[in-house]
C-alpha cells in the first residue's frame, strides 16, 4: 500500500510541474459590437440593505476602441429633420454672415448674394464623403433688406433686397442653392424700428398723417433719453438713435404690416426663419423701455401667426441679458434666444485657463431654458472678435470646443473659424473675410480694409494644415453632426480636482460622450474626475472621437451610474480637447 501511495504522489507531482512549465493558451478576444450602442436597461434597486462592498476597480488603460456614429444628421445635401423629438434647429450648426463682407462677385468692393452663392461649397458642399467644407447646416444673414447704411439695421423697404447685395431673385436662388446642400437660411428681421428715411417715417413727420401713430410721438419734449425733434414739430422716440425711429406696436396697423412682411419672406422668398433684432424693446412705457408685459403678449400672438404660416419656421431672439431673463422669451413666444451670459463665461474660461466660469454658466443655462432651446455663440457682430480677446490659437481651440460640445443651437460668426480679429468700432469687427494671402474677398477695393494679419491668417493658409484652427472647427462640427449626444444630449458637469480641466458628460438614451479639455497652457497629469450619479452602466469601453492618446481608460461605474477617481488619459497636453465616446 505504501508503494502504491508513493506512485500516486509521484504522478501528481509530475502532472503539477508539467502544467507549470506549459505556456498558457490565450483566451479568444471578445468581438466589439457592430452597430448598436444602446444603453443596458438598469435593474431595480435591491430593497434590502446591501452589504458593504469595495469601490469598483478602475479599468486599466488600453488602446482606444473604434467609435460608432449615432444618429448622424446633415452632411448629405438634405436639410436635417430633428433628432430625439427635438426640432430641426437642434440638429443644425449655424454660421452668421455679414453679406457685405463675405464675398464680392462683381468687384465693386461690397459683398453680395451672388458672391455668397459662389462660396456655399466652403460652408457645406452637400457631399457627406468630403471633409473640405466647414460642415455647417444653417446660415443667419445679417440684414439684407434695403437700407441707406452699411450695416442695414435701419430699413427703408422690408420687401426688397438691398440693391448693393442683389435682387429678390438672387435671394431665391440662394435659397435653392443652400437647400440643395442641406443648409437652411434665416434672416435678420428688425421689428423695433425703421430707418428715418423709410417712407412711413417721412410721412409720419406730418402731424396730420395717418402714419403719425405708426411711430412713438410726443407733442412736448418728454423726460429721459432717446427722444429726438421732428422736422414739423413734436418729438419722436428712437432708442438706437435719431436715424432709427421706434415703431409703435400700440397701433394694430403696425402689427398687421409686420405680419405681411413675415408672410412675404416665408412664403414668397422661402426663408426658413428669422433672427429677431432688439426684440426686448418692442414696447416702452415712460422710463421703462424693455421686457414690458405688452412685449411678451405681442410675441405670443406673433408666434401663433408665423407658426400658422410655417410650423417649422425658426425664430431666435436677441435678448442681451442674463440667462434667466432671456429664457423668459422662449417657449410660447420665441423658439430660442441667444445666451450672452454663457458666451461670456466660455470666453472667460478660455482666457483664464480655469473651468469654473464655463461650468457654472452651463449649469445656469441648462436649468433656465426648455431642453436645448437656447442659442450658443462666442462673439457676434456687436462684440470684439473672439480671437482678439484670446492670447493664441490654443485658447481659440478650447473656446470652440466649449461651445460646440455644449447643447443648444450653436452659431459661429463668419471668420471665427480661422481666428479673424477685430475690435470696435463696429466697422472693424465686420471686416472682409480673409480667404487668401491677397485677401480674396474682392477683385476691386474692399469697402473696408482687411485686418492687418490677412496675409498670414486666411482660409487658404489653414486649409491643409491638420492642426489649424479651421480644421479644429471642421472636426467639431462633423462630430456634432455625427453624434446625437453632442447635439441633443443632456449635459452634466463632471467634477475635476484640477481647475484647469473642464469635463462634462453628454447623454441620450443611445449614447454617452465625455468632453474633456485642458484649458491651461501646461500639461496636466494630476487630475481626477468624478460624477456622483449619472446614466452610465458598468463595463464601458472608451473610444476617441477627438484627440490623440496611446492608452485610454474607461470609468469604473458605481451603483449610481457615476464614477470617481477617473483619469481617462495619463497626461493632457496644453490646450488639448478630447471627446470620448463611452461604448457598452
Amino acid at each position: 500500500m505504501k508503494r502504491r501511495h508513493l506512485l500516486v504522489v509521484l504522478a501528481l507531482c509530475a502532472a503539477f510541474f508539467a502544467a507549470c512549465a506549459a505556456p498558457a493558451t490565450p483566451l479568444p478576444p471578445v468581438a466589439p459590437p457592430t452597430t448598436s450602442v444602446a444603453v443596458i436597461a438598469p435593474t431595480a434597486a435591491p430593497t434590502s440593505t446591501p452589504l458593504p462592498t469595495q469601490p469598483p476597480a478602475t479599468p486599466a488603460p488600453g488602446a482606444p476602441t473604434e467609435p460608432v456614429a449615432v444618429s448622424p444628421a446633415g452632411q448629405d445635401g438634405v436639410p436635417v429633420a430633428g433628432t430625439g423629438g427635438q426640432p430641426w434647429w437642434n440638429d443644425t450648426t449655424f454660421y452668421e454672415i455679414f453679406v457685405r463682407s463675405f464675398a464680392d462677385s462683381n468687384g465693386d468692393g461690397n459683398g453680395d448674394l451672388a458672391g455668397l452663392i459662389g462660396r456655399l461649397d466652403y460652408l457645406n458642399d452637400g457631399n457627406p464623403d468630403t471633409a473640405t467644407d466647414l460642415g455647417v447646416t444653417g446660415v443667419w444673414l445679417m440684414p439684407i433688406m434695403a437700407s441707406p447704411s452699411y450695416h442695414g439695421y435701419d430699413i427703408t423697404n422690408y420687401y426688397q433686397v438691398n440693391p448693393q447685395y442683389g435682387t429678390n431673385a438672387d435671394f431665391k436662388r440662394l435659397i435653392d442653392e443652400a437647400h440643395g446642400r442641406g443648409i437652411r437660411v434665416i434672416i435678420d428681421l428688425v421689428l423695433n424700428h425703421t430707418s428715418s428715411e423709410h417712407p412711413w417715417f417721412i410721412e409720419s413727420q406730418d402731424p396730420n398723417s395717418p402714419k403719425r401713430d405708426w411711430y412713438v410721438w410726443s407733442d412736448t419734449e418728454p423726460q429721459g433719453n432717446g427722444w429726438h425733434p421732428g422736422v414739423n414739430g413734436g418729438y419722436y422716440y428712437g432708442y438706437f438713435g435719431e436715424h432709427m425711429p421706434d415703431l409703435s406696436y400700440k397701433n394694430p396697423a403696425v402689427t398687421e404690416e409686420m405680419h405681411k412682411v413675415v408672410r412675404f419672406w416665408l412664403e414668397e422668398m422661402g426663408a426658413d426663419g428669422f433672427r429677431l433684432d432688439a426684440v426686448k424693446y418692442l414696447y416702452e412705457d415712460g422710463k421703462r423701455i424693455e421686457h414690458l408685459p405688452a412685449t411678451h403678449e405681442w410675441l405670443k400672438d406673433f408666434r401663433t401667426f408665423y407658426k400658422g404660416i410655417d410650423p417649422q419656421a425658426f425664430t431666435v431672439g436677441e435678448v442681451w441679458n442674463d440667462s434667466g431673463t432671456a429664457a423668459k422669451y422662449v417657449g410660447d413666444e420665441l423658439d430660442a434666444t441667444f445666451d450672452f451670459s454663457l458666451a461670456e463665461a466660455m470666453l472667460q474660461s478660455a482666457v483664464s485657463g480655469k473651468s469654473v466660469n464655463a461650468e457654472r454658466a452651463g449649469q445656469t443655462t441648462v436649468g433656465a431654458y426648455p431642453p436645448g432651446q437656447f442659442a450658443t455663440f462666442l462673439a457676434n457682430h456687436d462684440q470684439n472678435r473672439t480671437r482678439t480677446r484670446l492670447l493664441d490659437d490654443g485658447q481659440a481651440k478650447t473656446a470652440a470646443t466649449l461651445q460646440l460640445a455644449f447643447g443648444g443651437v450653436p452659431f459661429i460668426y463668419y471668420g471665427e473659424e480661422i481666428g479673424m480679429q477685430g475690435a470696435k468700432p463696429d466697422e472693424n469687427i465686420r471686416r472682409p473675410m480673409q480667404w487668401t494671402a491677397d485677401g480674396g474677398f474682392t477683385t476691386g477695393a474692399p469697402w473696408n480694409s482687411y485686418f492687418e494679419d490677412y496675409q498670414e491668417r486666411n482660409v487658404a493658409g489653414q486649409d491643409a494644415d491638420p492642426n489649424s484652427l479651421l480644421n479644429h472647427y471642421r472636426a467639431l462640427i462633423r462630430l456634432r453632426s455625427d453624434h446625437e449626444a453632442l447635439r441633443v444630449g443632456s449635459w452634466q458637469s463632471v467634477t475635476s480636482d484640477n481647475d484647469a480641466v473642464y469635463a462634462a458628460l453628454r447623454s441620450t438614451d443611445h449614447e454617452q460622450i465625455l468632453v474633456l479639455i485642458n484649458l491651461g497652457s501646461k500639461p496636466v497629469s494630476d487630475y481626477q474626475l468624478a460624477l456622483e450619479s449619472g446614466p452610465l452602466q458598468p463595463g464601458l469601453r472608451p473610444a476617441l472621437l477627438m484627440g490623440e492618446a496611446d492608452a485610454l481608460a474607461g470609468p469604473a461605474v458605481n451603483a449610481a451610474g457615476g464614477f470617481a477617481d477617473y483619469r481617462p488619459i495619463a497626461t493632457l497636453p496644453p490646450y488639448a480637447s478630447y471627446i470620448i465616446q463611452l461604448l457598452p
